[in-house]
């Protein structure tokens, strides 16, 4: 019995030849990143553990994202606890305003995301990972530090839930409609513990971005880690991030899956997420005609190159609502300046939208878009539980950023055909 693309990425960095998933094993780390929610946790336990000196600084990136810029002094003090850990230990991989942007989205840009690598983060959403043919894990600050301090970590291999893409997709439907359609299958504990395997024929059609916002919420389905097996559209995005470096990693073809799931693409509708859940998914024309005061486009996948143009193609030439805040935030300062030398940020400003720093911000309710009392926000975000961006009575609709900028334009939830 063959293994899977997963198990043997495990297997190679826990230096055996096979592995199987429920084993468990101590698998070598190639990253182990951390930002400001997580890094000063994770800072007083390596000093309660002994450790004064890291004995491989390079393993660490530190990424000021959650409370960049600072708001409060609060705020001011945990990026500033990431600048002394670098100072202190020698980390070069340290990004803070006006140097990176949010996480996810940066490792990637740098060339600090290889396919076949362990990367280990202080963040649920470190499983994006997998859209670049790694295996990424969130985890507790507290492992966090074990792994940089060891170098390693114990895992249980995850069983792997098989993913097959078929057709072509309708217009509007995106990398973020994929995963809110399988979330609407699976809910949100349907891939428990496993590692998802996204392919099939109509993988060939997602570009990077979009397999970023499929695999960005893999772990609202409960999901470990998940993976997109190298493809051409992987090399050639290697080919420029890292100069080729990293391991392909394919699942053989009598591997063992704990599950399988087929994909019509071509019967994808455009999708939302009602509050209070992700996968409380329904069709957007389901659920036209809901008021909106918010459209936030921006988060650690939904704030890239891509979603920055599908967001301007619907506001150019248009302007935002009365009464609607309109927030844009591009996910990296090279997004950024990409963005202004297409244009885009011209279209945003005229339309009548903020274009802000890059930061998480709003999405987990902390600055640049945090919502009041009953109001409702339409965001290409990844989770709307209840006052996750705010106020407890406030909502927030999941959808791509097509969706987002329509809403805005329309002053309540709208397809983008409708316009």
């Amino acid at each position: 019995m063959g293994m899977t693309a997963t198990e043997k990425i495990f297997a190679r960095h826990a230096g055996k030849n096979r592995v199987r998933a429920g084993e468990i094993v101590t698998a070598r780390i190639d990253r182990a990143l951390l930002n400001d929610v997580s890094g000063p946790i994770a800072f007083e336990r390596l000093a309660q553990m002994g450790v004064r000196r890291l004995r491989q600084p390079d393993l660490a990136v530190l990424v000021g994202d959650h409370f960049a810029p600072p708001k409060d002094v609060a705020s001011a003090r945990a990026l500033r606890s990431l600048q002394r850990f670098a100072d202190e230990h020698g980390v070069r991989h340290h990004y803070d305003i006006g140097t990176g942007g949010i996480e996810h989205t940066l490792l990637p840009e740098l060339g600090l995301v290889r396919p076949g690598d362990l990367i280990v983060g202080g963040d649920s959403h470190t499983c994006t990972y997998g859209a670049f043919g790694a295996i990424g894990i969130g985890m507790g600050s507290t492992d966090i530090a074990a792994a940089l301090a060891m170098g390693e970590l114990w895992f249980t291999v995850p069983g792997t839930l098989r993913i097959e893409f078929h057709g072509l997709r309708q217009a509007y439907v995106t990398g973020k409609d994929l995963i809110l359609h399988l979330l609407q299958r699976l809910g949100v504990d349907g891939a428990a513990y496993q590692s998802m395997e996204f392919g099939g024929p109509g993988m060939g059609g997602v570009t990077m971005d979009e397999r970023m916002a499929l695999c960005n919420m893999a772990v609202e389905a409960g999901a470990k880690t998940c993976i997109v097996p190298p493809d051409d559209t992987t090399r050639a995005w290697a080919r420029r991030a890292t100069g080729g470096a990293g391991m392909i990693e394919h699942g053989d073809a009598d591997a063992d899956y704990a599950g399988r799931l087929q994909v019509a693409l071509e019967t994808l509708p455009v999708l939302c997420a009602k509050p209070y859940s992700p996968g409380n998914v329904a069709p957007v024309a389901e659920v036209r005609g809901v008021r909106v005061d918010q459209a936030y486009i921006g988060n650690c996948a939904n704030g890239t190159l891509t979603d920055l143009r599908q967001a301007a193609a619907i506001l150019r030439g248009r302007k935002v609502a009365r009464g609607v805040r309109c927030v844009v935030v591009p996910a990296t300062r090279d997004i950024y300046r990409q963005a202004l030398a297409e244009g885009l940020i011209d279209i945003f400003a005229e339309a009548g939208a903020l274009v802000s720093p890059s930061t998480c911000g709003a999405c987990a309710g902390l600055s640049t878009g945090v919502l009041a009392e009953g109001q409702v926000c339409v965001a290409t975000t990844n989770r709307n539980y209840r006052g996750r961006m705010g106020d407890p009575g406030s909502q927030v609709y999941l959808a791509n950023a097509h969706v987002a900028a329509a809403s805005a334009v329309a002053g309540e939830l709208i397809h983008p055909e409708a316009l």
